[in-house]
């Protein structure tokens, strides 16, 4: 029997359970937004109620909480609809039980972000291996090591129809900066050079972030299986990753872009816009000099 057999025990009839004593589950990787289909949601919400009731579990020790394993963007629209319960059914599942059948119950869904499917697959992961559930498997024709790892990312690959190499590809993404994240969920940079990047400590993806963020300029692939193959040799300096960032990339532009208004307080009154830019450039050129020389000490 795999997780998604797995039948949640306890209540099977919905009751009313006011909103204040349900609660987000820890680690949910799921992202709850305020777009369109949050707002067909609400709608629908006000004009029927909410039609598939929320699935939650008792918090242990608690005086009538609950976890959400199914049904946050639900109670999130419920909240903004002005209700004040909404009908659920409780299941008497362990932690771990309840992480495997939330990450099931949502990783069908279309559009899910690549942040998404990364720290789903990390809390199914880590869940299966707290809880010991590992088998061999042998998944698209691919015998996997023998391995803790290998075996649970194994399983759940073949509930999803991935290797699981693909699998241990995503959950390695949840090693980036959220900038990093978000650049990758906006489609600035790909899957694979978020793979590679998620290899860097926290200081280079951060500069690699407010390159992204300020001269609108991402990493190519070729950049950042480089920057990953120096950062395992210890030779990828914050000057050495700004020399790689700084190669032209066939096809690419940099191009700075600063709204005036966010920069306005930081430049001389009085100054032109071409004036602005040169001095932008300068300071920067500054910074970029005392942060070599603060090298060269090192």
């Amino acid at each position: 029997m795999t997780t998604k057999d797995k039948k949640p025990t306890g209540q099977t009839k919905p009751v009313m359970i006011p909103l204040s004593k349900l609660h987000s589950f820890p680690e949910h990787p799921y992202k709850v937004q305020d777009n369109e289909e949050m707002d067909r949601l609400i709608e629908s919400i006000e004009q029927h109620g909410i039609l598939s009731p929320i699935l939650a579990r008792p918090i242990e020790g608690s005086d009538g909480e609950y976890e959400i394993i199914s049904g946050h963007r639900r109670c999130h629209a419920a909240e903004e609809a002005y209700l004040t319960a909404v009908p659920t059914i409780v299941c008497n599942l362990t932690r771990d039980e309840a992480a495997i059948l939330l990450v099931d119950s949502n990783l069908h869904r279309e559009h899910l972000l690549p942040s998404e499917k990364a720290f789903a697959y990390k809390l199914k992961a880590d869940a299966l291996n707290r809880q010991g559930q590992r088998t061999d498997l042998i998944t698209s024709g691919q015998i996997v090591p023998k391995s803790d790892d290998n075996r649970t990312t194994a399983q759940i690959g073949e509930e999803y129809g991935e290797s699981y190499k693909t699998v241990q590809r995503y959950i390695r993404l949840t090693n980036l900066i959220p900038e990093l994240l978000s650049l990758m969920d906006s489609g600035r940079i790909s899957f694979s050079v978020g793979v590679e990047l998620s290899y860097l400590n926290e200081e280079q993806q951060q500069e690699i972030g407010l390159d992204a963020e300020v001269l609108e300029r991402t990493p190519s692939y070729s950049q950042a299986v480089r920057m990953h193959k120096e950062q395992n040799l210890g030779t990828l300096t914050i000057e050495r990753l700004q020399d790689i960032m700084n190669e032209d990339k066939p096809n690419q532009k940099e191009h700075l872009s600063l709204p005036m208004e966010r920069i306005s307080k930081y430049i001389p009154k009085g100054y032109t816009p071409k004036q602005a830019q040169e001095y932008v450039e300068s300071v920067l050129k500054q910074a970029y000099n005392r942060r070599r020389a603060r090298e060269e000490e090192r």
